[in-house]
């Protein structure tokens, strides 16, 4: 039988955008939802809704350390959210009005973070409330949100007082025929003119990679305009489409439409672009 504890008074200072903004991580602005609604944040903005964590192993609270732990198949439930992990701890401590409060929550082993509409997995997981950070790591990091699949390699984290998410380590997100990679991937959010929370601009950074169902788009750095639904690439940038290969400093690739197009790397004449096109070969 499970070893069920309810916290009444122990709430995380989460706000409602914490784990959201990972799912809107370098998604291309494929999802504008209401963060209120559709957070897997934990607390927050003075929500002191009980906590129910429950462990096949036992919960146990070390008084004089000032942190639980729950071990075995942990689960902490607070409204619609829910976070599984072999172990979660919950550190607390007195606040500037003496009131109790968890500063730091980390799970380990086998962790998933659920909310109606999104799922993030990893091996572990820590939200600082004093930093206000959220960072998810281990070996096969990522977040599902409907038909768009976020991963990296190093760690999934949201810097919340930035209204900024990163993805590091070979990070990427995939969306039908829609790709985009790189070593760090940072997305910026801004609530809409519905009052709505959506990322408006990725910046990509070394190892950048997009591809789509007709073209491969390689370069060191990009930047990409949600609203425009153009993705602007800087740096030994190379453009492939089947067996041609276009090559300059610079491109600006439509998402929405296909269409690309590359630039040199400045006024001179010696700064042209170049490229190899290999006619298509006709069927005897």
């Amino acid at each position: 039988m499970n070893n069920v504890f309810n916290v009444k008074k122990y709430f995380l200072g989460f706000s409602s955008s914490t784990i959201f903004c990972l799912a809107l991580i370098i998604t291309y602005g494929f999802l504008t939802q209401n963060t209120a609604a559709q957070s897997l944040s934990l607390g927050g903005n003075g929500d002191n809704t009980p906590i129910e964590v429950s462990a096949t192993d036992g919960i146990e609270w070390q008084q004089q350390n000032s942190v639980f732990f729950a071990r075995g198949n942990a689960k902490a439930v607070r409204g619609d959210i829910r976070i599984f992990a072999d172990e979660l701890r919950a550190y607390y401590r007195k606040n500037n009005t003496n009131q109790t409060e968890i500063w730091r929550l980390d799970a380990f082993g086998k962790v998933r973070i659920e909310s109606p509409s999104e799922t993030a997995y990893g091996d572990h997981a820590i939200y600082s409330a004093d930093q206000r950070v959220l960072v998810l790591d281990g070996n096969n990091v990522r977040l599902v949100s409907g038909k768009d699949t976020i991963s990296a390699e190093k760690q999934l984290e949201y810097w919340e007082d930035k209204n900024m998410a990163v993805a590091r380590g070979n990070a990427s997100v995939v969306r039908e025929k829609k790709k985009l990679w790189a070593d760090v991937l940072v997305a910026h959010t801004r609530q809409d003119k519905k009052g709505k929370t959506a990322v408006y601009r990725v910046d990509a950074f070394d190892k950048v990679r997009i591809v789509t169902s007709e073209e491969t788009a390689t370069a060191d750095r990009g930047i990409y305009n949600v609203e425009s639904g153009i993705a602007t690439l800087v740096g030994s940038v190379k453009l492939k489409r089947a067996d041609n290969l276009l090559q300059g400093c610079r491109a600006e690739v439509n998402l929405n439409t296909g269409i690309s197009h590359l630039f040199g790397c400045g006024n001179s004449s010696t700064n042209r672009v170049s490229g190899t096109l290999v006619p298509t070969k006709k069927a005897k």
